[in-house]
């Protein structure tokens, strides 16, 4: 699957101001970067420099079959959700949970149709899901079904919602349900849709209010068996940066500080390359990490040699014409 007409790069003429179209052209864009990485110890990882889409023919690339430019389970799943939410007006649970078990047996928004990544995790749930297992019901919810993998999906969400805030994280929470549902990456899903729109909103500190906000809307939970669920799981979530430092893992908030610790960079081929740099999950570090220095940076902010070398261009171009279409 090729670009036609410039492809992604020729999205900066029309799109260059678009916060939501960097951010979901951002989470691609590292997700693709991230793929010829992925598993790979620190010391494995190739100098910043020389982190590109395309790397030295000595570097042997995790996927050596998938071509260079080419997104994995991350942007996949970020564009079921994507698409779900264009098509139905608003999230639907069973609509998503449908789409992610498109994606997994018939390559559904996965260039080239090849499913070539997905987590063990993610599996099992959609294996529950293709059983008729709803929903709610289908995702892991043990302490050790923390993986990242509604995580590294969710941002669309947070790009489409223009709703209170609360109705934002009740979504991030139901769109995790399918595959992860533990409380901690409920909170994770809906901490990090809130940072998202932080960052749309042009905050001074993103982090640090949706910190706040959630705290807020989680002491004002109608449920009072979640709400303490919530409130320690969010506790849980604050504490892991006192005594941890960013490792780039497949654990989810190890994926979001992860993320954080690479948005201190100061450009958004910085943070990807930083992303990338923790090796291990490379690939979704930088979906989550390059999709809001998507927003935070801009559209014309991504290298456009990546803008370039990016597949799947007719994937995504009808999705983002119709949802410019819905938010003009």
């Amino acid at each position: 699957m090729t670009n036609k007409n410039g492809g992604f790069a020729a999205l900066l003429q029309n799109h260059k101001s678009n916060a939501a179209i960097g951010g979901l052209v951002g989470l691609l864009v590292g997700d693709a970067l991230g793929v010829g990485f992925e598993f790979k110890h620190p010391n494995q990882i190739p100098p910043r420099a020389v982190i590109e889409m395309t790397m030295p023919a000595t570097f042997r690339r995790t996927y050596s079959h998938v071509l260079s430019g080419t997104w994995s389970d991350d942007g996949a799943q970020a564009l079921c959700l994507l698409a779900s939410l264009i098509e139905r007006g608003s999230f639907r649970l069973t609509d998503f949970a449908d789409r992610l078990v498109q994606w997994m047996d018939k390559g559904y928004f996965a260039v080239d149709g090849d499913v070539f990544d997905v987590g063990s995790q993610t599996a099992r749930a959609l294996d529950r899901l293709r059983d008729g297992v709803p929903p709610l019901e289908s995702g892991g919810a043990s302490e050790w079904d923390n993986g990242n993998g509604s995580l590294m999906r969710v941002l669309p969400l947070a790009l489409w919602h223009t709703g209170p805030d609360r109705e934002l994280v009740r979504s991030a929470h139901l769109q995790s349900m399918p595959t992860h549902g533990h409380p901690r990456s409920l909170v994770a899903c809906a901490f990090y849709c809130l940072i998202a729109r932080g960052y749309l909103k042009n905050l001074s500190d993103p982090w640090s209010w949706a910190d706040q906000r959630l705290e807020e809307i989680y002491h004002a939970w109608s449920d009072p068996h979640e709400q303490i669920a919530f409130l320690a799981e969010l506790d849980e979530l604050k504490r892991f940066p006192r005594s941890n430092e960013a490792r780039g893992t497949g654990y989810v908030v190890d994926t979001l500080w992860s993320a954080r610790k690479a948005l201190e960079e100061e450009s958004f081929e910085e943070v990807a390359r930083t992303a990338i740099s923790f090796g291990h999950d490379t690939d979704t570090t930088a979906a989550v990490a390059c999709g809001l220095a998507g927003i935070k940076f801009g559209l014309d902010g991504i290298p456009v040699r990546w803008l370039e070398q990016l597949r799947g261009f007719e994937l995504v171009e009808p999705l983002i014409a119709r949802f410019t279409d819905v938010r003009a």
